[in-house]
């Protein structure tokens, strides 16, 4: 036997098997020639995956072409800086199906270089990452889900203290650099407790909601934030808003929980539900402080309870900028 022949037909079928593991696997193997960036291989595993046979993939203008355009930008600029650079790399996006759907896939890609060290070829996998990327997403929606319920008064539906807590620095942060007015409106129900007695704690819950839905409607911008406080007391978070404006907010939630009509036969401020309210604005200074202006408007709500309830009381003057 000719050694030569022997040993060629030996490199032969030793392709032959590495061909044959490589089309067996769920990967996807390809090869790109750097100098033409023509396809030199691809596996008959892409027709499976995503509809469009090996023979369409002709240069990397098919594989840009496929790919989601929220993602093509990104994924193409990174591809190549790190193919330029010699840079192993792998890269994420969504795959074009000749049905028109896409699918998550994850590129590895392997920078083939030549004796004079310049990139000759990129050579890679191809994996169907989806399932992968809808636990992710799932997992997202949960955490998210999640961060929600823990904003939210498990009661009323509205933000809780937590959340108004958070966003109350954020606007506090925002109205010291922008120096635009910030309002408060804090509100109590008047005789709540004796409500719960006279009526039971079911009708009591129904009271808090019915009110909590009434202040979210009132504070509609987008910035306003309407929140449970704790027990039957409720604060309006009223960005950007004067105090005037801040005042006439107030009205309106005395307006409308009288439109509610909710009875209650024990409070000694009418035959019906009513609310004292606190209303503060303040122009931050810089060494001023959030619980400083949160505490006299809680001043200016309890003023109103001494008052007599049913009253609005407003936080006297507003600092200088």
């Amino acid at each position: 036997m000719d050694f030569g022949t022997a040993h060629g037909q030996d490199v032969a079928e030793q392709a032959g098997v590495y061909k044959t593991l490589l089309e067996s696997t769920r990967a996807i193997p390809w090869k790109i020639d750097w100098a033409t960036m023509r396809f030199a291989y691809i596996g008959p595993q892409i027709g499976e995956l995503l509809g469009w046979e090996p023979g369409s993939w002709r240069t990397v203008d098919d594989w840009v072409a496929r790919m989601h355009p929220d993602d093509r930008d990104y994924v193409v600029n990174f591809c190549v800086s790190q193919s330029k650079a010699g840079v192993d790399h792998e890269a994420d996006y969504r795959a074009l199906t000749q049905a028109g759907g896409y699918v998550w896939i994850r590129d590895v890609v392997h920078v083939v270089r030549n004796a004079d060290g310049e990139v000759d070829s990129l050579i890679g996998f191809m994996f169907d990452i989806s399932e992968r990327k809808r636990a992710e997403e799932e997992v997202l929606r949960l955490h998210k889900r999640l961060e929600m319920l823990s904003l939210t008064d498990g009661l009323t539906g509205i933000a809780n203290r937590r959340m108004f807590d958070q966003r109350f620095q954020a606007e506090w942060n925002d109205a010291r650099r922008s120096r635009k007015p910030l309002s408060l409106v804090a509100l109590d129900i008047d005789y709540f407790k004796q409500f719960n007695d006279g009526y039971g704690h079911v009708k009591g819950d129904e009271c808090l909601q019915r009110i909590a839905h009434a202040l979210k409607e009132i504070a509609r911008r987008p910035r306003d934030l309407a929140a449970r406080f704790g027990g039957e007391e409720f604060i309006l978070l009223l960005p950007d808003t004067s105090p005037d404006a801040a005042r006439a907010i107030a009205e309106s939630c005395v307006q409308a929980i009288a439109g509610l009509r909710i009875p209650h036969a024990g409070s000694e401020a009418g035959d019906a539900v009513t609310a004292s309210l606190g209303v503060g604005t303040v122009v931050v200074a810089a060494e001023s402080q959030p619980v400083d202006f949160l505490e006299a408007v809680d001043r200016a709500l309890y003023a109103a309870k001494a008052g007599g309830r049913n009253r609005i009381e407003t936080v006297p003057g507003t600092p200088a900028p």
